[in-house]
């Protein structure tokens, strides 16, 4: 199973909520494109749907982590102009399903930012690779958004409670996945790297280990050279699909 073919991305969105399961997953991913997003006027949230808990390469407390992880996300974040950063309670690092109370949390949160655009983590897996795009979390939460953006975010009889706390259904009009099978919608964020790998190196416990340029060149050179884009060009790539 694939995704079908990117519409053509809208060119009309003021707002864009960004939902993952972890912190770092949005910069590992899309921090160069939400750069040129944020640079173009579009308001950009994030919503972070654990804390990490279970991540990091050292002998850092584990009691420690959630609150760390969830200071680095907010620091990587400012790195590219994104200032709101929201983080849901009561979900665990590696526990995460698409179950109702999670597409209710994401459901609400679209209701309260009532973003044009939601960029999120692929819900179908790569299996030639198993690894960082595959994990279940990430999985768990584009299931979950993607129930969220339709049909919860915008029936007004899906999750009734929402209404009586004044948060009116909302119509996402398009999805961006990032880390999915045979991506085919290439950003070139070649002007926005530096702000990439800074909001990389701002997850510490996470990339202290790695030459995080290095990585970053590497990665998003294959990316562009893939796509066809001219030598010394650095990009992103995603499925995008609307929903109208």
């Amino acid at each position: 199973m694939s995704f079908p073919a990117s519409a053509p991305a809208l060119s009309d969105v003021h707002r864009a909520l960004a939902v993952f399961a972890h912190p770092d997953d949005i910069d590992f991913g899309c921090a160069g494109t939400i750069a040129g997003w944020v640079e173009e006027g579009i308001e950009v949230g994030y919503l972070i749907v654990t804390r990490g808990d279970s991540g990091g390469f050292d002998d850092t407390a584990r009691e420690r982590m959630p609150r760390l992880r969830e200071q680095e996300q907010r620091a990587a974040a400012a790195e590219v102009g994104v200032g709101r950063v929201d983080f849901l309670d009561g979900y665990r690092d590696g526990t995460v399903s698409p179950t109702l109370r999670l597409r209710r949390d994401v459901a609400a949160a679209i209701r309260r930012c009532r973003p044009d655009r939601v960029l999120t983590s692929s819900p179908l897996r790569r299996w030639e690779q198993l690894t960082g795009p595959s994990h279940p979390d990430h999985l768990a939460v584009g299931e979950a958004t993607t129930c969220a953006v339709y049909p919860d975010a915008r029936n007004p009889f899906a999750h009734p409670e929402l209404l009586a706390e004044g948060l009116e259904p909302w119509v996402v009009r398009e999805v961006w996945y990032a880390g999915g099978p045979a991506p085919d919608h290439v950003v070139d964020v070649t002007r926005h790297v530096a702000r990439k790998v800074a909001a990389m190196r701002a997850h510490r416990s996470q990339t202290g280990h790695l030459d995080v340029e290095s990585w970053v060149r590497d990665r998003l050179t294959t990316v562009a050279d893939n796509a066809g884009l001219p030598p010394g060009r650095l990009a992103e790539a995603f499925t995008v699909l609307r929903t109208e």
